[in-house]
């Protein structure tokens, strides 16, 4: 007999979702907020930073994952991640055509909020508090981040923002996997004496 997934699950959480229950996108969304947001940060370059913001671009690959749901299929734990990320690729992609044809800033897509009553709503539900204490996280990884050498900033973000295998990320990185094993192994290494050095501050 087939064990019932864990209802928070990534899987418990898409398959409430396809049993109609609305609550668990805005779940879904708070989970994978972080992690997406970090790989849109440095997947926008630093041109496009100044212009557009990563919620943006956040609420835009949400909404299109919302819509394509049912093109989606779960194979393991990482693939979700692995399709939104995709789905986010695409979004910024769409969206340097549409700044370098307009030289401005991209018309995303617009909210609901006061000053415009008629935007899409968002798929989030979360309280102001939370989405705060959200960002604050997300601020201190990519403070982190950003302070490491590029190859162990690159291979921290395959293999815990995108959630890559091994024998992927060292496909990506064009190297052994057991290289790509001993740089990850050090920069893990580098983030934790930062955390504890972040700690004794």
């Amino acid at each position: 007999m087939p064990v019932e997934p864990n209802p928070t699950s990534t899987l418990g959480l898409l398959e409430r979702i396809r049993a109609g229950d609305e609550a668990a996108f805005s779940t879904l969304f708070s989970k994978y907020s972080p992690r997406l947001s970090v790989f849109i940060h440095y997947r926008l370059s630093p041109e496009m930073r100044s212009r557009v913001e990563v919620d943006d671009i956040l609420q835009e690959t949400f909404l299109a994952a919302s819509r394509q749901l049912g093109n989606f299929t779960y194979r393991n734990p990482g693939s979700f991640m692995s399709w939104t990320s995709r789905i986010a690729d695409h979004i910024i992609v769409d969206t340097a055509r549409r700044e370098g044809r307009q030289k401005r800033r991209a018309e995303l897509v617009r909210f609901k909020t006061e000053s415009n009553p008629q935007g899409a709503e968002a798929v989030d539900s979360t309280t102001p508090s939370r989405i705060f204490a959200g960002r604050e996280r997300v601020e201190q990884v990519l403070k982190r981040l950003d302070a490491l050498p590029e190859d162990y900033r690159q291979v921290v973000l395959l293999a815990k923002i995108e959630g890559l295998s091994m024998g992927e990320i060292a496909g990506r990185l064009g190297i052994s996997r057991e290289n790509a094993a001993v740089l990850l192994h050090r920069a893990i290494q580098r983030l934790r004496e930062m955390e504890g050095q972040a700690e004794r501050e």
